[in-house]
């Protein structure tokens, strides 16, 4: 029998362009000749004992493992040689847990018994184990888990990479670093068990803290890498329930992600980030705290005359060290035996640290996707501004408070709830009490104005305060349910009146797919990032078709939140769609700006695709400087609104498309421009 060689899957585009392939990941052979004798004692020790004993089955533990399995206490009892011939075969042993897979597994542990020697099967072995992050073999796990190749590896550390063979997520020191840290005492007592450790040692030794320094290995993840890793996780669940391995199975993935709107999303999000990054670089380069120009374009010009942030940072010098404590450098400082005031001061003298981390905390970020309303396919995403910078995704992962584009689930909410559209509320100080006696007092930029406004004219111009009226009158648990019915169903919802001005943190990807919802007519469909999954030969393994749409919006009722969100770009805060990007198409949207300018958002509804963004700093204790430029409507607006002009004029989308309108909203339109007039005139409208 020959080893099967693996065979990656591949992720395809819409259009059927490859994506990225999916291999087993990065892998270099290590002679064992070059493995630390710890290494080897210690994997010996914990999971073979009798290793160098059997000839590729430990009959007693085998046995043994039989009874304690049938008395309820499940345990494994492979050898080494056992897990081997999984490893190498894993199409031909199978993954059914079966007596026939069981079976296969021990003739063929056998057979390399007869064949290999002792030495050529841990070599086999420790060059085969996945540990995670693709790193694959003792070599890669060596450089990504502590930056040093295998044969430098300390007990300590050995340790912790054989503790992660029972369970490279369960023990994995980046994601459960204290379970890591318990799994590798448990090695080091099994040496001691076995006489490979001195007790003495092992006391010493279990004390010591968890210590890695990890980098992970790269995988080349094409044009959309945020997707990708995203289908790859949805992957690896959906291969672990039916048996396929995706770096092995040579499995051909058919996405949903459209190439050519891809591009333009990754344009706009590259255009407007840059444009935006310069606005703070110079902002908060300067004392001065005064709005310098609406422009974008004049602080470009002055971005190479400043430094950026050097006001920021010369004002917060607290705020530095209390970043450079949270630093994994300054942990390892206190780690290696200085005091936390010697780690601190040597850090802050480190030019090259210092610089590294102002960089890292004063990088803007985004998140952008947009999704087709009438199936659910996700057609772009882009979780980051640059992948190799930031692995971390701002659209499925992040979870932000979405400010005031979380209000159309308050005015849905109120309308579901008998709330008459046409009704006025007076724009007017707020006063609610809140569990604990306290009182919440929400309020708005200026100051209440008095006016009596319509629930269209109080979404369009995002009124706090007639908000707060709203969801004290249908109550914050009706507004969680309606925000969970419409997409919100991941994150939770803390069902407190101040939930209505958005203050329950939420991901882009639930906004976009709620805001979907409404353009679909109250049609709820799950985003949908997969359409089919094949085998090399085209044969269909798992088909996702698009799924009938959930009915949990009347179809009344989302054509009247559309007639707001219309309302809100035509002559509200996302009227920049209109005036700056010049976008006639029939759009409906809504912004949103969280307390200290700390995220922006704007989501876009169009009938052919819902697109949204999401702008602000990875660390909430920095945040973009003016209130102008803090706002949604001057920062996320903007991607979205460079991407959806550059979609309507390649075709991508039919400018002609309309989405619903309520009935008679022609004639409401009509009597509008009618007391428009009227105005202009000094007539007071009817």
């Amino acid at each position: 029998m020959q080893a099967r060689n693996d065979r990656p899957s591949v992720l395809l585009a819409a259009d059927g362009s490859v994506l990225a392939t999916f291999r087993r990941g990065h892998r270099e052979w290590i002679a064992l000749d070059r493995v630390p004798k710890h290494v080897v004692q210690a994997l010996v020790a914990t999971e073979d004992h009798r290793f160098w004993e059997h000839r590729g089955i430990d009959w007693r533990r085998t046995f043994a493992s039989v009874f304690h399995t049938l008395g309820g206490d499940r345990q494994g009892g492979s050898t080494i040689t056992q897990q081997l011939a999984r490893n190498f075969f894993p199409e031909q042993i199978g993954r059914a847990p079966t007596v026939t897979r069981k079976l296969k597994e021990m003739i063929t542990a056998i057979r390399i018994e007869r064949a290999y020697g002792k030495r050529e099967i841990l070599e086999a072995y420790l060059n085969t184990v996945s540990f995670h992050y693709n790193a694959n073999g003792l070599e890669m796990a060596a450089r990504t888990y502590f930056d040093k190749p295998a044969a430098e590896l300390t007990l300590l550390e050995g340790a912790t990479l054989v503790g992660m063979l029972k369970g490279t997520r369960a023990y994995n020191p980046v994601l459960n670093p204290e379970r890591a840290r318990e799994r590798r005492n448990l090695v080091l007592a099994q040496m001691v068990k076995r006489g490979m450790l001195e007790a003495k040692a092992y006391e010493r030794l279990r004390r010591q803290p968890l210590k890695i320094d990890f980098e992970r290995q790269d995988l080349d993840l094409g044009p959309a890498p945020h997707f990708a890793e995203a289908v790859r996780r949805f992957l690896l669940g959906w291969g672990e329930a039916l048996g396929y391995d995706l770096y092995a199975d040579g499995l051909v993935v058919h996405s949903t992600l459209d190439p050519a709107l891809q591009r333009l999303a990754l344009q706009a999000v590259a255009r407007q980030l840059d444009a935006l990054q310069a606005v703070a670089d110079v902002e908060w380069a300067l004392p001065d705290a005064k709005l310098l120009s609406t422009q974008s374009a004049h602080y470009r010009r002055l971005r190479t005359r400043v430094e950026p942030f050097r006001h920021f940072w010369s004002a917060r010098g607290e705020l530095v060290d209390a970043f450079i404590r949270e630093s994994p450098e300054y942990a390892r400082l206190v780690d290696d035996g200085l005091s936390k005031d010697e780690a601190l001061a040597q850090l802050r003298a480190d030019g090259a640290f210092i610089a590294a981390l102002r960089a890292r905390k004063t990088r803007l970020e985004a998140g952008f996707v947009a999704l087709d309303p009438r199936d659910g396919a996700v057609r772009a995403w882009v979780g980051a501004r640059d992948f190799a910078l930031d692995r971390y995704d701002h659209v499925q992962q992040a979870r932000r408070q979405p400010g005031s584009t979380f209000k159309p689930f308050v005015y849905g909410a109120a309308l579901e709830a008998g709330v008459d559209p046409a009704r006025e509320f007076q724009d007017r100080p707020v006063a609610i009490r809140v569990a604990g006696g306290g009182v919440w007092r929400p309020g708005d930029a200026g100051g209440a104005t008095g006016r009596m406004l319509t629930l269209e004219d109080a979404l369009a111009q995002s009124r706090n305060t007639v908000t707060a009226q709203l969801v004290e009158e249908v109550g914050a648990s009706r507004v969680a349910q309606f925000a969970r019915r419409m997409g919100v169903r991941e994150s939770p919802l803390d069902a407190v009146p101040s939930l209505a001005l958005g203050t329950s943190p939420v991901s882009l990807l639930e906004m976009a797919s709620a805001y979907a919802t409404i353009a679909a007519q109250g049609e709820y469909r799950a985003p949908r990032l997969v359409a089919r999954i094949t085998d090399r030969e085209g044969r269909v393994l798992a088909d996702f078709a698009p799924p009938a749409g959930e009915r949990v919006l009347e179809p009344a009722i989302a054509a009247e939140l559309t007639e707001m969100l219309r309302a809100a770009v035509d002559r509200g805060t996302a009227r920049g769609i209109r005036d700056v990007h010049g976008i006639a198409a029939d759009v409906a949207g809504k912004t949103g700006t969280t307390q200290n300018n700390t995220d922006g958002w704007f989501v876009l509804m169009h009938p052919q695709l819902v697109a949204g963004a999401w702008v602000g700093f990875n660390d909430p204790r920095v945040t973009l400087r003016s209130d102008h430029w803090g706002q949604g409507a001057h920062n996320a607006l903007h991607v979205v609104g460079d991407f959806m002009r550059q979609a309507i004029a390649a075709r991508a989308i039919d400018a002609g498309a309309e989405l619903p309108r309520r009935e008679g909203a022609v004639v409401a339109a009509l009597r509008r421009l009618g007391d428009g007039i009227r105005r202009l005139f000094g007539i007071e409208p009817r």
